[in-house]
């Protein structure tokens, strides 16, 4: 999406439970074996003990309007994103979130574009801004929690580990004396040939965790890995990833060699995912450093790019004026590429 100057991202921040499993522990209780245990590059995954996904981005949600000064009354829209259950079973969380903010009036929308939910949100977001020039601000959610009960985080998948947790981002008209970060161009790439991935043989079913008592992710990959292959997936996701990256660069006019561009950063998966998933495809585009920042979070489901966004602002990894690129993906497929610079009160950061 082209953006023309840019929008705001006002404030943007990640909610984390305090409660954490380690993946030690996931391998004295079975859940992980040595081998994986050397493929996972993470160490800890944080636990919600006693709230539902929607009551934790209520609670990200109240950071980004106390850090950005803004009041819920302005919002001119809400989206909430999630890729697994939300604590009831026929129900809109971001109704909910948006009436618990005190912005009950504001339009609701439901993302569920997997674990690319984030990014989508944010594409909607800047939609609405570009198109009617009366919306004020939007805010973007997202969280899970991955209960015991339906979910092993540690054993669910292959090479992703889940973990608890909520983001919020508030996107605005481009202000930089008041923006944490500027959003610059937003691409987004689909390969729908990979939907399967999450489906494998299995018949559809007339009501949720109907061929097994937990989610098994690994059963349903096993099923398209061994019908198709990985060479023909990873060919057209790789494919996929170059042209966001690229395009993203282009749409922010800039140069993929521009040194400005410091880092990129990746979806929170386990370090072989990256391995083999993310580095072959964007690691030599640009100049620019990749991030690992999931090490203590694991996958936080559709949230990955606003936790990086916000990891970029709390840790202070950009300096004005420098940009990032933050990348994310949801079964599917699709995959997002964003550009986001630091303001620089010196002058604009554009490219």
């Amino acid at each position: 999406m082209r953006l023309g100057e840019g929008l705001g991202i006002r404030a943007v921040r990640a909610w984390l439970p305090a409660t954490v499993e380690t993946a030690d522990e996931a391998v004295a209780q079975g859940r992980l074996s040595e081998q994986e245990l050397s493929e996972v590059g993470v160490t800890t995954l944080p636990v919600a003990v006693d709230l539902a996904a929607p009551e934790m981005a209520v609670r990200a949600a109240e950071q980004v309007l106390k850090a950005s000064g803004a009041d819920a009354s302005r919002l001119s829209l809400g989206v909430h994103a999630w890729i697994h259950h939300q604590g009831h079973d026929f129900w809109s969380p971001a109704h909910y979130i948006l009436r618990e903010l005190g912005a009950g009036a504001c339009e609701a929308v439901g993302v569920q574009t997997m674990c690319n939910g984030g990014a989508t949100g944010l594409d909607i977001g800047a939609a609405r801004l570009l198109a009617d020039p009366d919306a004020d601000l939007v805010l973007v959610t997202t969280a899970d929690r991955f209960d015991s009960a339906s979910f092993d985080r540690w054993a669910a998948d292959y090479g992703v580990y889940y973990g608890d947790g909520a983001t919020a981002t508030l996107l605005a008209r481009r202000d930089d004396a008041a923006d944490d970060l500027t959003l610059l161009a937003l691409t987004t790439a689909t390969v729908s040939s990979a939907e399967r991935l999450h489906r494998g043989r299995d018949a559809f079913s007339p009501s949720p965790r109907w061929h097994s008592s937990r989610i098994d992710v690994k059963r349903t990959k096993k099923a398209f890995l061994d019908e198709f292959g990985v060479n023909g997936f990873y060919g057209e996701v790789h494919a996929a990833l170059r042209t966001i990256v690229l395009t993203a660069l282009e749409q922010a006019g800039l140069s993929p060699d521009n040194p400005r561009i410091r880092y990129v950063t990746l979806p929170r998966v386990g370090a072989k995912t990256r391995r083999e998933t993310y580095l072959p495809a964007v690691q030599r585009l640009t100049g620019a450093e990749v991030l690992d920042l999931g090490v203590a979070t694991g996958h936080l489901g559709a949230g990955d790019l606003a936790a990086n966004c916000a990891a970029l602002v709390a840790e202070k990894l950009v300096e004005p004026g420098q940009i990032a690129l933050v990348i994310s993906a949801g079964a599917g497929f699709s995959f997002s590429c964003a550009v986001v610079a630091r303001p620089d009160a010196t002058g604009r950061s554009t490219a």
